[in-house]
């Protein structure tokens, strides 16, 4: 079972480095669209929220305070879905589906990391292949 809890913990993060990376590489463009979202200090929220995704998904991925790594996420993630995808708001119905689809992914992604976390901040150490036990 440990094997296959550091291939969830794997699968899981990978869609966190890539937009990570692209918070941090991109910077100035993926502000611009935060701007037009209404994100106060788009640009520091774009950059700090790469830097929350890629510290959250290395501490998960490596299981070094592994619980604290999936609080980051959800930390990310909530803010994400309804500030940025906040369907609603739309009014051409396409926009406005898909909106919907990454709100409600941002939402299952942040059950699964609120799911990583119980795991963690309960049996912790006892998963395996952690370099840490839970912080909390």
């Amino acid at each position: 079972m440990d094997v296959i809890a550091l291939i969830g913990r794997i699968l899981f993060v990978l869609l966190f480095f890539g937009s990570a990376m692209g918070h941090l590489t991109q910077t100035a463009a993926m502000a611009g669209y935060a701007a037009s979202k209404g994100v106060p200090s788009a640009k520091a929220a774009t950059f700090g929220s790469g830097v929350l995704m890629a510290i959250g998904g290395l501490m998960l991925l490596l299981g070094v305070w592994a619980d604290l790594g999936a609080l980051l996420l959800v930390l990310f993630l909530l803010p994400t879905a309804f500030l940025m995808h906040n369907f609603w708001k739309e009014t051409d119905p396409q926009a406005r589906q898909m909106e919907m689809i990454q709100f409600n992914k941002d939402l299952a992604l942040a059950g699964g990391a609120l799911m990583f976390f119980g795991l963690y901040a309960g049996p912790g150490s006892e998963l395996g292949l952690t370099i840490t036990g839970p912080l909390f």
